[in-house]
């Protein structure tokens, strides 16, 4: 997967930004996780969960890498029902081939 497979046609223009701005990140692999997510639950989120969305969008990818990976703990007040959603949305805890 290279890119969005979400058409934003149906989406508010707050919600249209979120999805280009997700999977317009910088680093590739961020680009992936952000974009993945937003292609799945953008057209869901509460105007709540889209401003805790928005300040995820705001991280540097570095640092929001380093939270999804457990390397450093996820700072308090990002760790938020949407963070923990990006997060599960990413989440194998089992082999991908059993």
């Amino acid at each position: 997967m290279s890119g969005t497979t979400r058409t934003s046609a149906d989406l508010d223009p707050r919600r249209r930004r979120l999805l280009y701005r997700a999977w317009h990140r910088g680093i590739r692999e961020m680009d992936l996780i952000m974009g993945r997510f937003a292609d799945a639950e953008i057209g869901d989120l509460s105007e709540a969960e889209l401003d805790q969305f928005e300040a995820l969008i705001e991280v540097p990818d570095r640092d929001l890498f380093k939270w999804l990976t457990g390397e450093v703990e996820t700072p308090s007040n990002y760790d938020t029902s949407v963070w923990r959603r990006v997060r599960a949305f990413h989440r194998h805890d089992a082999p991908i081939h059993s």
